[in-house]
């Protein structure tokens, strides 16, 4: 292997090398290194951190650094006495996949010669006599053959998956086939599952015709524990506990959503209540990634849900209880068993908020008229209570207030007198959290006219550099009958820098505080000149109506510079102003058909479908697009949490309206 001692390492041309990423140093790793080949057993992950850095950063390539040193790694990743091992190899494995996979100019000129050199030495760990140095060199193995020889000869399980796992990224190879077959009847459950997953990858199928011998083994009482010290991933560091294995066995079935809740339903239905609560929370946690991307999932999941509504573990019921809210009118059948739970403390120790919390929200989902007493009171003090936020997306979490708060417009009369209370509270407390006023003022501008009793404490906010937008969009839903704020708007107005004036001009013509060819002349005057960014409130225009038509022809020049985004809403709003089809029309359908194909921009869908909607103007080749849409089972959404469903709602909502007409 030639000399690697700190005298040698030493006498590398330290100064001509260079680290991966510009940040780092080659004198850092230098220094990792010594460190390294001085400290023997005592070295530790933490201490090998910079060399990911400064040798094998993902995408950045292999630097002369990586070449100069890999005898060193390699050296001292073979060594029993070196402490961090098992992460040296790791690094190992990171600088195989740069080289392979990045750009061949990122790549030094003398690596593949040096890591031919280092091959034996790099090979050898998968005979290591420790596992665990063995288990991280599987992703090194070079073809299936070492991998097919690994796995006769190795007799820990920790290794044995993983390299079952990587055996499946040979599917043309015989042998290779012919092992994960003998893998799906091997006598260890663990086994069994591991070669479903490994199959899957090339088989798609394979779950569905191993599904009652998938759930037998997910249930077997015997290797319950077992799982979470054998269920190694290559390159994954941790082993997978058995509710990941759950969630991701769920996973093999989704494709098919009928399968998939079958699958779901009997699993929850073979667990033990009390043996088997993570089952149950694999099962809550992939029901609730179901329903956020399907919605025919939503009758089978219902009586799901409703089953584990009283199971003594809280996280269980805190899934359950988040599911059933975000399917609202759905889940009405059990509205009397959420409200025993209104009081619930539960919580999950890693999702945000509490088991009644939810249930208070699924009732408010309902319509429920229980969810009301002390609701906006209860969340506000809730929401100050937190100090920070943190959700993964894709988690069942807490609604924001106004998500929970907005559609209960019907409420209003109700609920206002506790809005106010809790927007004079935060005016009147400058040490609280602040993050309040921006939902209450968003709940308001949601029921519009209705709000007007809390006109006096949105005027308020005004004068608050951090809300006053809040304030103003709210007073602008109120309308005219918003008046008395007006002299508020320009007071803060003259606060404003000139680059305000114009959305604080659109908010008093909105109230009734302006005069409407002042501001359209306002408004107009700003209207994007020739070679600008055509960035513009064009819907603000919009609002005008015919009264707009003198800016027509600034329009039409600007639907002809702008880009594709901007252009719906440009035509959107020319033929607001004009009454004239043309030539928006074939811009918004062309719009609403893109966005049927696959297109995302899901506001420009929107706006250019409400505009259709507006003229009546749905052609046959548009509504038979939306029929087609509507039947699709993808949510319409871009989220991936509660707010999917929300917004698949609302876009639904705005398909029937428009095939209806």
């Amino acid at each position: 292997m030639g000399d690697v001692s700190v005298q040698a390492l030493d006498a590398l041309p330290w100064e001509r090398l260079v680290a991966v990423y510009p940040t780092a140093s080659a004198k850092e790793v230098h220094r990792v290194l010594r460190h390294l080949l001085s400290s023997g057993p005592a070295s530790t992950e933490d201490d090998c951190a910079p060399l990911f850095s400064g040798l094998s950063l993902e995408g950045s390539g292999v630097s002369s650094a990586a070449t100069a040193t890999l005898p060193f790694v390699v050296a001292l990743a073979a060594d029993p006495r070196t402490g961090a091992r098992a992460t040296l190899v790791e690094l190992l494995g990171s600088l195989a996949r740069n080289a392979e996979h990045c750009a061949p100019h990122l790549v030094d000129p003398g690596w593949p010669d040096a890591w031919e050199q280092q091959r034996p030495a790099i090979q050898a760990l998968l005979t290591d006599p420790d596992p665990v140095v063995r288990r991280h060199a599987v992703p090194l193995a070079e073809g299936s053959a070492r991998l097919l020889e690994r796995w006769r000869a190795e007799p820990d399980l920790s290794v044995r998956l993983p390299v079952l796992f990587t055996l499946a990224r040979f599917p043309e190879d015989t042998e290779a086939r012919a092992v994960l077959a003998e893998a799906l009847r091997d006598d260890d459950p663990v086994v069994r599952v591991a070669a479903v997953h490994a199959v899957s990858e090339t088989d798609p199928g394979i779950a569905l015709r191993e599904r009652e011998q998938l759930l037998a083994d997910l249930v077997d009482p015997a290797i319950r524990a077992r799982r979470e010290a054998v269920w190694y991933r290559p390159d994954v560091e941790h082993p997978y506990t058995r509710e990941a294995v759950a969630f991701w066995t769920a996973v093999l079935f989704e494709d098919t959503p009928a399968e998939a809740t079958a699958f779901l339903t009997r699993l929850a239905a073979a667990a033990d209540p009390a043996e088997d609560t993570d089952l149950l929370l694999a099962v809550l946690d992939h029901s609730w990634r179901l329903l956020t991307r399907r919605r025919s999932v939503e009758a089978a999941l219902l009586p799901l849900a409703g089953g584990l509504l009283d199971h003594p573990d809280p996280a269980v019921r805190y899934r359950a209880v988040h599911l059933l809210a975000a399917l609202g009118p759905c889940a009405a059948a059990h509205a009397d068993a959420l409200a025993a739970l209104l009081d619930d403390p539960g919580e999950d120790e890693f999702l945000e908020g509490t088991v009644g919390e939810l249930a208070r929200w699924a009732l408010a989902r309902m319509n429920d008229a229980r969810a009301l007493p002390g609701l906006v009171e209860g969340l506000c003090a809730t929401w100050r209570g937190r100090q920070d936020r943190g959700y993964v997306l894709s988690d069942a979490r807490s609604p924001d207030l106004a998500d929970l708060l907005g559609p209960l417009r019907a409420h209003a009369d109700t609920l206002l007198p506790a809005v106010r209370e809790e927007l004079r509270r935060e005016l009147a407390d400058p040490d609280l959290p602040g993050w309040v006023p921006a939902d209450l003022l968003a709940t308001l501008k949601a029921w519009g006219t209705v709000a007007l009793p809390a006109l006096p404490e949105v005027t308020a906010y005004l004068a608050d550099d951090f809300r006053r937008h809040d304030a103003a969009e709210a007073l602008a839903a109120m309308g005219p009958a918003a008046v008395a704020a007006a002299p508020a708007v320009r007071e803060r107005m003259a606060l404003e820098p000139p680059g305000n004036h114009r959305w604080l001009q659109w908010i008093l013509w909105r109230i009734g505080g302006a005069d409407p060819a002042e501001t359209l002349r306002t408004l107009a005057e700003t209207l994007p000149k020739p070679g600008e960014p055509p960035y513009f409130p064009y819907a603000w225009l919009a609002g005008f109506g015919r009264r707009a038509e003198p800016y027509a022809d600034e329009l039409r020049r600007l639907l002809a510079e702008a880009e594709d985004r901007t252009r719906v809403e440009v035509a959107a709003a020319l033929w607001t102003v004009t009454g004239e089809p043309e030539p928006a029309r074939p811009i918004l359908e062309q719009q609403v058909l893109s966005f049927v194909a696959g297109d995302e921009y899901y506001g420009l869908f929107h706006t250019a479908l409400r505009t259709l909607i507006r003229f009546r103007a749905i052609g046959p080749t548009v509504r038979d697009a939306l029929r087609g849409l509507r039947d699709e089972d993808r949510r319409l959404s871009a989220y991936g949490d509660y707010r999917a469903i929300l917004q698949d709602e609302e876009f639904r909502e705005l398909i029937d309206e428009a095939l209806a007409g």
